[in-house]
């Protein structure tokens, strides 16, 4: 296993990877920004976020009139970089709503108390198919989505970022929530027109 690289592409582009596997890079972030945004429209204000990464989803966050944000990551070199001008965001760390925690998501989540939050956001992986750690697998289980349906108020949603529609993340979101959506997000890759998604659970079954 291999901890996190930073990559600076013929582009221009800076790319982020994380075990050997290709996580993101800030040229096309619309769906790292529409994850955010998937919850705050729905009136989230106390929220966990699973993945820094380059810090795209938080800064959409911190747009909204969020109360608080807790950020997990797995690899303090990343949160590192951030602090110290190695990629953009320094300012995010910084801000009064934002607490960082140094864990793995599902550890962390563990801690959060019961009905604490509006929303949780997994974007730690490209999805349950294209895992960045093998360990990872568990995370879009039906046992820990229950336990992060515990951790939300009523009408709380868990949003998870996937490269690809998935049944596995369906069928777990379904057993903890009323109510359970599939999103495309249109990107463009290489000149290509592509799908990313996000799929939400919302109002945890009690």
């Amino acid at each position: 296993m291999t901890g996190p690289i930073l990559r600076r592409r013929d582009d221009g582009a800076t790319e982020l990877r994380v075990n050997g596997v290709f996580v993101m890079d800030d040229r096309q972030t619309a769906s790292e920004r529409a994850l955010a945004r998937a919850v705050v429209e729905r009136g989230a204000r106390d929220v966990l976020v699973g993945g820094l990464g380059l810090g795209f989803t938080l800064r959409e966050l911190l747009t909204a009139p969020v109360r608080r944000v807790v950020v997990v990551e797995r690899h303090r070199e990343i949160v590192d970089w951030m602090r110290d001008g190695t990629i953009a965001g320094a300012d995010l760390l910084t801000d009064p709503r934002v607490e960082v925690v140094l864990d793995d998501v599902r550890a962390a989540v563990v801690e959060q108390p019961a009905g604490s939050l509006d929303a949780i956001v997994l974007d730690i992986d490209n999805g349950p198919d294209f895992l960045v750690h093998d360990d990872n697998a568990a995370v879009y289980g039906p046992s820990f989505v229950g336990v992060c349906a515990e951790r939300l108020r009523p009408g709380g949603h868990l949003c998870v970022w996937s490269m690809a529609p998935s049944d596995t993340v369906v069928a777990s979101l379904r057993a903890s929530f009323e109510r359970v959506e599939q999103t495309s997000v249109p990107v463009r890759l290489q000149d290509r027109a592509e799908h990313y998604w996000i799929l939400t659970g919302s109002h945890p079954r009690r």
